[in-house]
């Protein structure tokens, strides 16, 4: 097949969260698959045009009032032979820090715009090179005007063997702005109702994606039932029920030439299921490296996350109801904190630190330490409200560290409940998010780990046997594709 991606960010040029992962590992697999991969993002200000190839001539795209004339460049995918990445260059819309924004400007007031010029410009790019994809797959809101576009615009101009295929990395993220945006999309105001843009006198763009693509998915099973519930649905659950029949939920694969603890540069001591003896050395690298005690005989707890009300940091480190102070006193163990977020949470990360000697934080990122807490910690704590998919779990898993999370999304699809009277299990999990039933479950682990360690050395073994590779997931990719084709 001819697939062309249409994403905002891409690992490893630009990347905000597990989107840019996803669509880059996605389309690295399919290529090695045989199929025609090809890539079309912004060139932002921080990706350097001098290592990449210009193409000959500019490109004009049909975006807002007039046609915006952009360049295009193009390099290929790092460890791919011929997975080619294009780069649509306008310094207007592109040539500045941040991808949907910045620290002080959270969102990009022309962002309508913006991605208009990204969306057009993938379909005048196929034109440009004379190749024209079999299946156009968008991802996540930025990229939800491409399936717009193939149904009313460009399905008469050269794409009527096209599907298209759009992928919610994260519904939370709709791409909402006020109605005087609309005509940035290039498009006639007759299609405004039609193509699903209205969103209460407003325009959002994940709407019409949804209305529009000829098949969706969402990044894992549960999180697809989920999204068709007032609960979870971000007042989009109607209508991803109405498109129930075309709804697919893929769980995201892992890089596992990355993650993986028999071959991880980071760690102190490689290890896998077989010679687990390394595991024990990097839980003493990690308990030195971040002033804690060395000692193997306490449970190490570790969080690698985004300080954000969704991860659940609230119900963890709110001052007076968090249930963080309660464990790491009411409990003999030790917790390793990496994370940037919120101001208030990393304040209290920052306090807690100062009263707790069994409680060490990072605040900000530091790739090697998110590789080190995975391989040196004996549980990983994932709390998260909603996950659509989650990694830091099935990374925890691979590294025979047993997670702890509420029972929702990925984190349902991926960790297996310990059972108590058997051992049989990968992880804890709870159904409610509440600081009492984190503060629970956490007790429930150390009670396992004190009483049953026989349980946890079986569980640790169990879980590092998962396959979470993207082989299976491209698989499953390519049966929606031949389902979208099928609509046309």
């Amino acid at each position: 097949m001819k697939i062309l991606m249409v994403s905002a960010e891409v690992v490893p040029f630009a990347k905000t969260g597990g989107l840019a992962d996803a669509v880059s590992a996605l389309a690295i697999v399919l290529n090695k698959l045989g199929h025609d991969v090809r890539i079309v993002m912004p060139r932002y200000y921080k990706i350097d045009r001098s290592k990449l190839t210009p193409l000959e001539g500019p490109m004009g795209v049909p975006a807002g009032y007039v046609e915006a004339w952009t360049e295009v460049y193009t390099t290929i995918m790092p460890g791919t032979k011929n997975l080619p990445v294009y780069f649509i260059d306008h310094e207007q819309c592109f040539g500045r820090d941040g991808i949907y924004g910045t620290p002080t400007d959270t969102d990009f007031q022309d962002n309508p715009y913006r991605f208009s010029v990204l969306c057009h410009g993938a379909f005048q790019l196929c034109r440009k090179l004379d190749w024209y994809p079999d299946i156009v797959h968008a991802h996540d809101w930025s990229a939800a005007l491409a399936p717009v576009l193939l149904k009313f615009v460009e399905r008469y101009n050269g794409f009527d063997k096209t599907a298209s295929v759009f992928t919610i990395h994260n519904l939370g993220y709709q791409g909402v702005y006020g109605k005087h945006n609309y005509p940035a999309t290039g498009l006639d105001w007759n299609f405004f109702y039609a193509a699903g843009f209205e969103d209460w006198d407003r325009i959002n763009f994940l709407k019409a994606g949804l209305t529009s693509a000829n098949m969706l998915t969402t990044v894992s099973p549960t999180y697809a039932r989920e999204i068709q519930t007032p609960m979870a649905g971000f007042r989009m659950d109607a209508l991803l029920r109405h498109r129930s029949g075309d709804l697919v939920g893929i769980l995201n694969g892992v890089d596992t030439e990355i993650w993986n603890p028999s071959k991880d540069k980071y760690l102190a001591e490689n290890y896998s299921v077989g010679k687990l003896a390394g595991k024990a050395k990097d839980k003493a690298a990690l308990q030195e490296r971040m002033g804690l005690e060395v000692n193997p005989d306490i449970p190490l707890f570790g969080v690698v996350t985004r300080l954000a009300d969704q991860k659940g940091v609230a119900e963890m480190f709110a001052p007076t109801y968090g249930s963080m102070y309660r464990i790491c006193t009411e409990m003999k163990v030790q917790v390793v904190v990496l994370g940037a977020g919120e101001k208030w949470c990393e304040d209290e990360l920052r306090t807690l630190e100062s009263k707790l000697p069994n409680f060490k934080a990072y605040i900000g990122y530091d790739e090697s330490l998110s590789h080190q807490i995975e391989a040196g910690c004996d549980f990983f704590l994932m709390p998260s409200r909603y996950e659509p998919c989650g990694l830091n779990q099935m990374y925890s898993l691979l590294y025979g560290t047993l997670p702890i999370v509420h029972r929702t999304g990925g984190l349902a699809d991926t960790v297996e409940n310990y059972n108590e009277a058997t051992g049989d299990g990968t992880g804890f999990m709870f159904d409610e998010l509440t600081p009492q039933s984190v503060f629970d479950t956490v007790g429930w682990a150390v009670y396992a780990w004190y009483n049953k360690p026989e349980h946890i050395k079986a569980m640790q073994k169990r879980a590092m046997k998962k396959d979470f590779s993207w082989e299976s997931s491209a698989e499953k990719y390519l049966e929606v594709y031949k389902a979208a084709l099928s609509r046309i």
